[in-house]
């Protein structure tokens, strides 16, 4: 009785923890392998594939999961809960308020096994993931480099070096303008445009015009990185002011020209551009802001007769072939095509006449005929199209002759579907006999082809394209023709 007793004592006054010494390592990683081996101890208990069939008991001696029982634990934990709360609010104290002990519903195996012997049970998942409890882990400060990009005592190369790596640098520090000036002495240093830009927005935004334009009149760089930034935002007035400060007077004469693209209103345009020819440009800039007013002013006649005459229906042509946009603000060459369309037979004392056009712009000869025979073979006006290149000589006699080449003559009446008889006219006038023979052959002259191939006495060439015609056909009785006369002395 007495040695059952001293081992009963024993047992309840054993441990399996030391006690602590300060001999004890108190390093993270042999906490970490304590914890290890006492989880490996649990889950080897937990396996145990035994206890499964064992009837769990509360401590008070009913089974686990019974009606009574679970009465009681939800009692149990309603009370400890409402405890824990009034004992954490007393305890004012204390940093952390005392968590609520909650009673568990499942057992040692069905928490690290995932297996619910009831249907109430939690899971781990749904327990560890619960909201009701707080996370009392502390916050990791943020590393001091992530500090460093908040510092604003950069120097001006350090500063430039961060803009360059795409971080977020503060430029009000430089307040001087010796500051300044370094600065944009690093940026431009560092050959990156979008930096140098950058640094110039500061100073425009900082400095006075003229101390501004002052430094970077010795910074050429500098200058021309603000003159295109200038121009591509369409800040227009401090544009011109750095010209003239500079003294380019044809610069400042061009960018003011340029204002005419914001003007929609089309006499409010013509009134700008009288308005400029007076300007400082060089000769042959003058010239062409006088064709530009003299084409506008122009384009506003035609255009208020054409539309008066396309509405009144008194013109064919419009009826016909109804305009599809305004002539107004069009190129120059636009401007002609439009008008060998419309009013290619009008004399030429009239603002709408080809010739006038010509005339007056000193349009050249190869320009005009390429713009007049695309106007009328879009129409299918072959006589027009023979008037154009057929020309007389102090005698009398006719003769075509093309400044363009009559290759690319066929080549616009073919885009423009010109019958095989008009090809093979102007195709027969291509000098070059291997140009002349690949157009005959590509658009299908026969009588080119084989007219060619007669002049170059080729029989066996001729003989050979004999088979490309129709059986039967005219060309065919004209190849065979050819080849019976005895008078022709072929070369092969």
């Amino acid at each position: 009785m007495s040695r059952a007793r001293a081992d009963e004592e024993e047992y309840w006054h054993s441990s399996k923890f030391r006690a602590f010494t300060f001999d004890d390592e108190d390093d993270e990683l042999s906490q970490l392998k304590e914890s290890k081996r006492a989880v490996n101890s649990l889950r080897d208990i937990v396996d145990d594939d035994d206890d499964d069939d064992l009837e769990r008991v509360s401590w008070s001696g009913e089974p686990v999961g019974s009606i009574s029982w679970s009465i009681k634990e939800t009692a149990s934990s309603s009370n400890s809960s409402l405890e824990g709360r009034d004992s954490s609010l007393q305890k004012g104290s204390s940093s952390y308020a005392a968590l609520p002990k909650q009673v568990s519903s499942y057992s040692l195996s069905s928490l690290f096994k995932g297996r619910n012997k009831l249907p109430s049970f939690q899971s781990l998942s749904d327990a560890l993931s619960d909201t009701g409890v707080k996370n009392y882990a502390p916050e990791l400060r943020r590393p001091k480099a992530e500090y460093k990009d908040y510092s604003s005592d950069w120097s001006p190369k350090d500063t430039v070096r961060r803009m360059q790596r795409g971080k977020v640098c503060s430029l009000e520090r430089f307040r001087s303008l010796q500051d300044k000036l370094v600065l944009l002495d690093e940026a431009v240093a560092g050959n990156d445009g979008n930096v140098i830009t950058a640094v110039l927005i500061f100073l425009k935004r900082t400095l006075r015009r003229e101390i501004l334009f002052r430094e970077l009149e010795v910074r050429q760089v500098a200058l021309c990185h603000l003159i295109h930034f200038l121009k591509e935002s369409g800040e227009q007035k401090m544009l011109l002011d750095l010209l003239r400060f500079l003294d380019r007077t044809e610069e400042v004469a061009l960018s003011q020209y340029r204002e005419h693209l914001n003007i929609q209103d089309v006499e409010k345009r013509r009134e700008f551009l009288k308005g400029c020819i007076g300007l400082p440009f060089s000769a042959e800039d003058t010239s062409h802001i006088q064709d530009h007013y003299t084409l506008l002013e122009r384009q506003i006649i035609i255009e208020a007769n054409d539309r008066r005459l396309e509405a009144a229906g008194q013109s064919e042509i419009f009826q016909k072939y109804p305009r599809k946009a305004s002539i107004l603000n069009m190129p120059l060459v636009t401007t002609l095509f439009y008008s060998c369309f419309y009013h290619y037979t009008e004399a030429e004392g009239t603002f709408s006449s080809p010739t006038n056009l010509k005339k007056t712009f000193k349009i050249p000869d190869k320009q005009y005929m390429l713009t007049a025979l695309a106007a009328r073979a879009k129409l299918r006006a072959w006589d027009d199209v023979d008037a154009l290149f057929t020309t007389k000589n102090w005698l009398g006699y006719t003769k075509k002759k093309a400044p363009i080449g009559f290759h690319r003559v066929v080549e616009i009446l073919q885009r423009n579907s010109a019958p095989v008889q008009v090809l093979q006219e102007y195709v027969r006038l291509v000098e070059d006999v291997e140009t002349r023979l690949n157009l005959a052959t590509k658009y299908k002259c026969h009588d080119v082809v084989i007219e060619t191939y007669r002049d170059l006495k080729d029989r066996i060439q001729l003989t050979a394209y004999k088979c490309k015609v129709e059986r039967g056909s005219a060309d065919e009785e004209k190849i065979n023709s050819i080849l019976n006369n005895m008078q022709i002395r072929w070369k092969n």
